[in-house]
């Protein structure tokens, strides 16, 4: 939600989405959600920036490994930051910016398949709940923005998006928003 509030024309182009998809409807569906494939890319966006775990499960090499020019030795503890690798230059063009179109001409998942965007973790220590969490993102963004109209208070047009960690990222600060009904 932060950064749909920090980039009014994404926030416009989802809510156009999603209203048009769900017209005369009360809530979103499971059916709906699969049309809807800005809301996706806006989610897998977030997730590329703001991966909720930035380091992952640590796992162990069980071997003497060389990989990309560095040698790593059996029994070392490899910690994969997903962090880095969202916001990794090389694979991503304009990498810092919030750019939710760059996934619609793109087969990237986050289902641990495609290694530049891994928030949920790879392989067989990937989240059991990747599936669960990405359609729960989806619907709970999709009734939020068919349902309302959001604003900053007090006439503000940016928000401090600093984060913090504990077991997972969050923002440092609470967002504090206006939310109108949609009619």
């Amino acid at each position: 939600m932060a950064e749909l509030l920090r980039h009014p024309k994404v926030m416009k182009k989802l809510q156009d989405e999603v209203r048009e998809i769900a017209r005369g409807k009360p809530n979103i569906s499971g059916d709906d959600l699969e049309k809807m494939h800005y809301l996706k890319a806006v989610i897998k966006e977030t997730l590329r920036l703001h991966a909720p775990v930035p380091l992952l499960v640590p796992r162990e090499s069980m071997q003497d490994v060389r990989i990309m020019g560095y040698d790593i030795a059996a029994g070392t503890q490899v910690f994969i930051n997903a962090w880095a690798i969202g916001r990794d230059p090389s694979l991503w063009e304009d990498a810092e910016e919030f750019h939710p179109e760059r996934f619609l001409s793109s087969a990237i998942d986050c289902k641990g398949f495609h290694y530049q965007l891994i928030p949920f973790g790879v392989g067989l220590r990937g989240c059991p709940g990747t599936l669960f969490a990405m359609s729960l993102n989806e619907l709970a963004v999709a009734n939020m923005v068919h349902k309302f109209d959001f604003t900053l208070p007090d006439g503000a047009e940016d928000l401090d998006i600093t984060e913090t960690t504990g077991i997972t990222v969050h923002k440092k600060s609470p967002i504090l928003v206006v939310a109108k009904p949609h009619y």
